[in-house]
């Protein structure tokens, strides 16, 4: 468990404005990591034994894990099941959920949180809630030959995960190929090479600096081999004297955190109740901006005003929060009937723009069906997941430069860029992509399917909350006035 970024406080006990841009440069930094990859990878089980090579996990608790996998017949899913806590996943030993673990490195100068996303496809949407709060991923990839294979071919989620980490702007991957020491394997260094090689190549054709940017390592998720400390010479003499994961890991920088921007919280879990009576619990990671106890945020696009009564970070109750930080807040106000995932708790003065309507530049992937006006789809912004219409089809633009190719297309196909206007049913929390790049990114979906990656180039029409107004219209039913 980390450490305490801050002392307790609930809404009576904070009163002083605090400097949180000043205090947070005094704490440790904070990464965020993503677990991805094609189902039965084992990325559940590297984490969890990660996790308990670490001491995150206590021995009785792990012997409980043990004891009950083994008597449902699934004693290799021990080391899973300090991730997959729900009776669903274990029963039918598939993450569903996001799993998210916090820790401290020994040094106490960096503090993890850990995000294991879904690798089955039906659950792409969880892994895209997942994904949108990290600041690296961790590719775990399946030695076994045939397994790799399948992960990158035709429905193999590596690809597409690739592909939604990518366009989700998160900048740096770190390559697990794990079940090293698998039957058939055994610490190849072929076999490591040619799994090596394939996703340099796909990496590098979605836009990755390889050189830069990506990481490899071999490992044994399973045997728990090169994931703290380094394999050893004699079982992969080829891999002597590099690092394990944990030591690549604590090389990766921390990226700026943009804590002097307005509150935007996006909320990817809720609850009723919480550490007060009357109040709503809200999870989710602060993007932009702080938070303290005692403050009044408004809930977008609810335009609702909540108070903060109590803040938890990394399982500590706190006075203060900041960009980078995942976040319990417990707000009092808020309608409970109204919550959902996808709400954004935002700064009251300076709220999060809420829209109807954008215009986008868009990477069209490789649809199955192409892209028409008025095509129906469902537009992924983290944990929110809206329906929309593309209402329009303004050009295909060139990829390099961005300049017109042709205008008005009737059709957007494979590997196209295009600028599009998209319209969602109800209104919804995006901005522009100059202005946030954290609400100026989101995905297009249809039928399971990735279709398009998107940036907001232009929010059409903004919506006011009432809670914002003064001397405007009444108060509609919906709670909003429309601006163009």
């Amino acid at each position: 468990m980390a450490p305490a970024t801050n002392a307790p406080a609930t809404a009576t006990s904070s009163k002083k404005k605090i400097d949180i841009v000043a205090e947070a440069a005094k704490r440790p930094s904070r990464l965020n990591l993503v677990i991805v990859g094609h189902v039965d990878a084992g990325k559940s089980t590297l984490t969890g034994h990660l996790l308990v090579q670490l001491g995150e996990v206590d021995t009785r608790t792990m012997h409980g894990y043990t004891r009950d996998s083994a008597k449902q017949g699934k004693s290799s899913f021990a080391f899973a099941w300090v991730m997959d806590q729900g009776a669903e996943e274990r029963a039918r030993g598939v993450t569903i959920d996001v799993g998210v673990h916090h820790l401290a490195t020994p040094s106490g100068n960096r503090v993890y949180t850990l995000l294991d996303a879904p690798g089955h496809r039906d659950f792409i949407p969880n892994m895209i809630s997942g994904a949108a709060q990290a600041d690296v991923a961790v590719l775990v990839v399946d030695a076994v030959h045939g397994e790799f294979e399948a992960g990158l071919d035709g429905g193999g989620q590596a690809r597409e995960h690739l592909l939604l980490v990518k366009s989700l702007g998160i900048p740096r991957v770190v390559v697990a190929v794990n079940k090293m020491d698998s039957a058939g394997v055994q610490w190849s260094e072929d076999r490591y090479n040619t799994i090596k090689g394939a996703l340099e190549s796909l990496l590098a054709s979605i836009g990755y600096n390889v050189a830069k940017h990506v990481a490899f390592v071999p490992t044994s998720g399973l045997s728990g081999v090169n994931l703290t400390k380094r394999v050893d010479p004699a079982v992969c003499p080829w891999y002597k004297d590099q690092p394990s994961l944990m030591e690549i890991l604590d090389t990766l920088p921390v990226p700026p955190r943009p804590i002097a921007k307005p509150l935007r919280m996006l909320v990817s879990d809720y609850a009723k109740g919480g550490a007060s009576s009357g109040s709503v619990s809200v999870w989710g990671r602060i993007e932009t901006g702080g938070v303290q106890v005692g403050d009044v945020v408004l809930l977008m696009p609810l335009g609702e005003e909540a108070t903060v009564r109590a803040l938890e970070v990394n399982d500590e109750m706190v006075k203060w929060a900041a960009a980078g930080d995942h976040v319990m807040a417990s707000l009092a106000g808020p309608d409970p009937q109204q919550m959902s995932t996808g709400l954004v708790v935002s700064d009251k003065l300076q709220p999060v723009l809420v829209t109807n309507r954008v215009e986008a530049k868009i990477l069209v992937f490789e649809p199955k069906v192409p892209i028409t006006l008025g095509y129906p789809v469902i537009l992924h912004q983290g944990a929110l997941n809206e329906p929309a219409v593309i209402t329009k089809l303004h050009a295909v633009l060139d990829k390099t430069d961005g300049h017109v190719i042709k205008k008005n297309p009737r059709v957007l196909t494979k590997g196209m860029t295009a600028l599009v206007e998209v319209a969602t049913d109800r209104p919804v929390c995006l901005e522009p992509f100059a202005d946030s790049k954290e609400f100026g990114r989101f995905l297009l979906r249809k039928g399971g399917e990735t279709l398009a990656a998107g940036i907001v180039s232009k929010v059409m029409a903004t919506y006011q909350p009432a809670a914002m107004r003064t001397g405007l219209e009444s108060r509609s039913s919906s709670g909003w006035s429309l601006v163009e």
